[in-house]
Parts: C-alpha cells; sequence; structure tokens
C-alpha cells in the first residue's frame, strides 16, 4: 500500500471484547425474562453487533437498517433509509446497536423513526461516542467507550470503505 498513513491502536482487541462482554451483561440483567429485538445500524457496526449478540443469554432477534445521509463525500443534510427493518416492532423491546455516534444527526432520525413504530422500549448501543462533534444530544444508553476528536478505523468503522477488518479500534493518520 503507498502513501499508507499509520495506525495507532486505541482499543485493542482484548479491551473491546471484555467492555462487550459488560454491555451484554447490563443488557442481560436490564432484560431478564424479556425477549429483544437487535437492530444494528449496516455497515459499520456489524462486527460489533455479531459479538455482542454471542453474548446475550436473553431471548433474541437480529434486524438490520441501513440509513444515508451523504452523496459522495458530503453530507446531504437529509438522512433516508436504505433498509428498514422487516418485521413489526409494535410492543417489542429493540436496543439499536451502531459502531459510532458522532454529530448523533443519523441516530436521532432513527430514534424518532423507531419511536413511531409503537414499541414497548427503545434504548442505544453504542461502542463509541465521539462528544466533542455532537450536534445534538443523543441518549447512549450503552456505551463502550468515549472517545476524543479523532479519525478512528477498525473493527467495523471505515475510511473510504477499508480497514473494518481489523480486530482493534485505531486512529488513523497517528
Amino acid at each position: 500500500m503507498t502513501n499508507a498513513k499509520p495506525i495507532a491502536v486505541l482499543y485493542s482487541e482484548e479491551q473491546i471484547q471484555t467492555r462487550i462482554k459488560e454491555l451484554a451483561a447490563m443488557i442481560n440483567r436490564d432484560y431478564l425474562g424479556q425477549e429483544v429485538i437487535i437492530v444494528g445500524v449496516l455497515n459499520g457496526s456489524f462486527i460489533f453487533c455479531a459479538d455482542l449478540v454471542r453474548h446475550l443469554t436473553v431471548p433474541t432477534q437480529i434486524e438490520f437498517v441501513s440509513l444515508s445521509s451523504y452523496e459522495g463525500t458530503e453530507s446531504s443534510g437529509e438522512v433516508s433509509f436504505r433498509l428498514d427493518v422487516k418485521q413489526s416492532l409494535v410492543g417489542k423491546n429493540v436496543i439499536i446497536v451502531e459502531d459510532i455516534v458522532d454529530t448523533g444527526l443519523t441516530i436521532t432520525f432513527l430514534l424518532k423513526h423507531m419511536k413511531l413504530k409503537n414499541l414497548k422500549s427503545v434504548k442505544l448501543c453504542s461502542l463509541l461516542l465521539k462528544r466533542a462533534r455532537l450536534k445534538v444530544e443523543v441518549p447512549v444508553d450503552y456505551l463502550g467507550f468515549d472517545i476524543e476528536d479523532k479519525f478512528v478505523i477498525g473493527y467495523g468503522l471505515d475510511f473510504d470503505g477499508r480497514f473494518r477488518e481489523l480486530p482493534y479500534i485505531g486512529v488513523y493518520g497517528e
């Protein structure tokens, strides 16, 4: 790879897996005796979502959504669905699983959309939260890590479609 920028490890594979087990334990406690629908936000959350659900002991179903707010490399300012859940969520406990909450705009759109589905409950589980970039406050119920305003890759997070496969979270360009 020419002109590659170095990658500094922010969270190791071990740190991530330890935190995921802790998050799953919280969800298992909070939903003991209840079923949850996990709604993963594609593409970035797919690895986190898969690892998380493997540690859930409560009855679980999995759905995915895909949203778009970009045209090329620029935000259009409008969020739209590429893929919505396939089943009815009426009366269900839903946990949205996101890779990173950055500005908060996309996840706020998704939370409002979910609340229109007459759910029993909706909570947000995000691997990362970048508070310095938030444009709207977002209630993150289950948070992996609070990070500084750095561009991160790996463990599902990408740069131009690359680096999702890294088993750790790294800071790109450091």
